[in-house]
């Protein structure tokens, strides 16, 4: 009787998954007898309870990882009755399963529609817009649309979000499209609404500050080549003229470290006085660069500073701001590590 109320629930014909009712009661589900007797209580139930026993059905798809047949059942349910209200709810169970199932773009297809074509809703104090568009900037990969859902979730749900976390992702995004305006744009709100670090970016707030100050700082300390920083630090040192050296070094982010610092700690950024470390004695260079250098990066070794550290490493790196195509790609003075290099 159970299996003729299911058969006379979904008319009897093919479904939308293309498969007869008895595919949901197939002789190798343990909770046959269960899910019989919930959708036999369907047609006579309040919307409430309608809600429930397709949950409590499709649960027990999931209990199973039997996903065909969960993704089928919600499909055919939504398809049987399209103007209920809880339908939104079930295309995000739909996306969640796909998901689950690996093939993300076709879980990104429902999520896109919830929002697209379908009111919000809430179930249990959750918004399903709310929770599609966290769930689409996970699952995209084209930075263009993940900008779109991020725009939306921050203009629509700022209560729920750490507002300067989401505008600095979304500086990233615009970055990495090369739309440098919208991103230092994104930055500077950024700073502005800063709380806490940003999941996955331990120096965020620095990356962004040091960003700011490129776009809106002279960027007279840079050089069209390495070899024409070196030929005025060399000059610099063997004159003792700290007021050049002062001069030459970055003026965004320049650090100073030993070897087992991280040049992101804040520690290590400084304003660097030379003239105290330049006393009586000149101070030496080595006439080639150190092996570890490269095409991107170089370290000058240099030693007899005062202080209790005679050794010092000149850092040299070529800049990487593509907003300014002219500075981009020019070579900076970025830092100094103190002491000999750890082998």
């Amino acid at each position: 009787m159970l299996a003729l109320a299911l058969l006379t629930l979904l008319t009897g014909s093919l479904l939308a998954c293309g498969q007869q009712s008895d595919y949901y009661l197939h002789d190798g589900l343990e909770n046959k007898d269960t899910v019989a007797e919930l959708l036999a209580l369907y047609d006579d139930a309040s919307d409430a309870e309608r809600f429930a026993i397709i949950r409590e059905v499709a649960d027990v798809y999931l209990a199973d990882q039997d996903y065909d047949r969960a993704i089928c059942f919600l499909t055919d349910m939504i398809e049987r009755d399209d103007d209920f209200v809880y339908n939104t709810y079930f295309m995000l169970q739909i996306a969640w399963i796909y998901s689950q199932k690996e093939d993300f773009p076709i879980a990104s297809l429902y999520l896109d529609r919830i929002l697209k074509n379908h009111a919000d809703l809430q179930v249990n104090g959750q918004s399903i817009h709310y929770s599609s568009l966290r769930q689409l900037i996970q699952l995209v990969t084209q930075p263009a649309r993940r900008i779109e859902y991020r725009q939306e979730l921050i203009e629509r749900f700022p209560e729920l979000i750490n507002l300067g976390t989401e505008q600095f992702l979304l500086g990233k995004d615009y970055e990495s499209i090369g739309e440098w305006d919208a991103a230092m744009d994104c930055y500077r709100q950024f700073s502005f609404n800063f709380s806490e670090d940003v999941p996955g970016y331990p120096v965020a707030i620095q990356y962004a500050r040091n960003l700011i100050a490129l776009s809106t700082t002279r960027k007279d300390w840079t050089y069209e080549t390495l070899e024409e920083l070196l030929d005025i630090i060399r000059q610099a040192l063997a004159t003792r003229n700290t007021y050049l050296l002062g001069q030459l070094r970055s003026k965004v982010g320049f650090f100073a470290m030993d070897w087992h610092q991280d040049k992101n700690d804040g520690n290590s950024q400084v304003l660097f006085d030379f003239a105290a470390f330049i006393d009586g004695d000149r101070v030496y260079y080595e006439s080639t660069l150190d092996p570890a250098s490269s095409a991107q990066e170089a370290f000058l070794r240099t030693w007899g500073w005062t202080e209790r550290i005679a050794v010092w490493y000149l850092y040299f790196r070529k800049i990487d701001f593509p907003a300014d195509p002219e500075f981009h790609g020019r070579w900076e003075w970025a830092g100094i590590y103190f002491g000999e290099k750890l082998q």
